[in-house]
């Protein structure tokens, strides 16, 4: 039988060997939080942006758009119908379009798809809706039959417009910004790397790292 001193040096040996299995083991146990791991996991409204002047206005042109496109929707009757059906159209591309781009910003997943350039895509959504939101309100009131859902949707596109108008204005301003800044970097960065190679090359005792 073993002894006390056996079996304390045994069990120092099992813990010590469990240890070094534990570190060469390739399955190392994460502190990294679940809700990190997930696809959808740390979702969070940003609040800031619906509280801006940007998340106002998309607000504003989602409901302008929404109320519009039901305006147009209780029609039953139009003759001719080409006025209508190109303003439902302008309505509900509008409302699509414009609802995804808020839910987009509001929960900051713009920022996990970097690749696409989202004060470009603001900016043309808001110029074309704007563009359109003025044709087919300028025609649905040169077609209209003077019933209240016309007026009511020829009113709430003009409003959509005059919001669109807003937002491509500020969508100018931000995107112009944004530009100038991403070209300050890009010419940094190039100065940056210009004065680094010179240096290797004035200084050879300094060896690249590739040679």
């Amino acid at each position: 039988m073993r002894n006390g001193d056996d079996l304390e040096g045994f069990d120092g040996e099992a813990s010590s060997a469990s240890m070094i299995s534990a570190a060469s083991s390739p399955y190392q146990p994460t502190t990294e939080p679940v809700s990190q791991r997930r696809g959808l996991g740390g979702l969070r409204c940003d609040l800031d942006y619906l509280r801006g002047t940007l998340g106002r206005l998309k607000l504003a042109e989602v409901l302008l758009a929404l109320t519009a496109f039901i305006c147009i929707e209780t029609i039953m009757e139009c003759s001719p119908c080409e006025g209508l059906y190109f303003f439902e159209f302008v309505s509900c591309s509008a409302l699509v379009v414009t609802g995804a781009l808020l839910l987009l910003f509001s929960l900051n997943l713009h920022t996990r798809i970097p690749q696409i350039n989202w004060n470009l895509t603001d900016l043309v959504n808001t110029g074309l809706s704007t563009f359109f939101f003025f044709i087919a309100s300028v025609v649905l009131a040169a077609l209209n039959h003077k019933t209240g859902a016309e007026i009511a949707a020829m009113v709430f596109g003009f409003l959509a417009m005059a919001v669109y108008a807003v937002n491509t204005f500020l969508a100018i301003k931000k995107w112009r910004v944004s530009s100038r800044q991403q070209s300050s970097r890009q010419t940094s960065d190039y100065i940056r790397a210009r004065t680094e190679s010179r240096e290797v090359v004035h200084r050879p005792e300094i060896q690249r790292l590739d040679a």
